[in-house]
């Protein structure tokens, strides 16, 4: 089943993705059950919102084994960990933003994203299952000069706005362990991957994580990057003023955003 979170006619609302319509719902994410309404909708009269506001946003690094040696890193024996700003978070067809502090080397990551459902303490792996209430498609956008060499430490970097773009919808229905997953670029590939590739699959993450920290119903946990990304080729390649980014995900969809110039406005 695909979940959505949407506007039209300037009101939110919350539907279910069958055929190219939306069937809308009533419902207060993971407290009830949700309650279909008559109200139906074609795609493309829509605007897509990020399908679930998450409470925390957590992230792995290095979670590929090749990612980690195209950027001549160790590949780690446990998961390395981060946070992303919730005020990074943006959806499908909504613009990255090239921030004014740092505009010159940012980057894309195709990632496969969890979102929690139930609240989650110390699971053990094979019952991570039933605390995940489904994946959707995410784009870890890193500004690698903040990351790397003027920060040398990953929050201001991985956080400006619009920084993580999340959608287009949450899929309940898949495996996560074997899913093809690319980054294109302007029509050209530049990730191609499986997820069975990952050196620590979802359910090992959230239990691993459920030992660090309470997950709280709507968290989402970006699951690392493959190789392929910008800073790593030769020579490098960034996102500028004009770009289109697909991450796409076998099983769940595309999510597309175009990226732009921040416009500063004096207050």
């Amino acid at each position: 089943m695909k979940f959505l979170r949407f506007s039209i006619n300037g009101e939110e609302k919350y539907g279910i993705l069958e055929n190219n319509k939306i069937y809308t719902i009533n419902w207060i994410p993971f407290e009830d059950k949700f309650k279909e309404t008559n109200e139906i909708y074609d795609i493309d009269e829509i605007e897509f919102l990020p399908p679930i506001y998450p409470p925390n946003i957590i992230a792995l690094g290095l979670n590929y084994k090749e990612h980690a040696e195209e950027g001549w890193e160790e590949v780690p024996e446990y998961p390395i960990i981060f946070l992303k700003a919730t005020t990074s978070l943006t959806g499908h067809l909504s613009p990255i933003i090239l921030p004014k502090q740092a505009p010159n080397q940012v980057d894309y990551e195709c990632e496969l994203v969890i979102v929690i459902g139930k609240k989650c303490k110390n699971v053990k792996d094979d019952n991570a299952k039933n605390y995940i209430f489904g994946y959707t498609c995410g784009n870890d956008v890193s500004a690698r000069d903040c990351q790397l060499v003027k920060d040398k430490q990953w929050a201001r970097g991985k956080s400006f706005d619009t920084f993580c773009p999340i959608g287009p919808w949450i899929e309940t229905e898949i495996e996560p362990t074997n899913l093809n997953i690319k980054t294109i670029l302007n029509g050209k590939i530049m990730q191609d991957s499986n997820t069975s590739k990952m050196i620590f699959n979802p359910y090992r993450i959230v239990s691993y994580l459920s030992e660090q920290m309470t997950l709280l119903p709507g968290t989402i946990i970006l699951t690392g990057t493959p190789s392929g990304v910008g800073y790593a080729r030769k020579p490098p390649v960034f996102l500028k003023e004009g770009d289109i980014v697909e991450i796409e995900i076998e099983g769940i969809g595309i999510l597309k955003n175009f990226v732009i110039k921040e416009e500063i406005k004096n207050i």
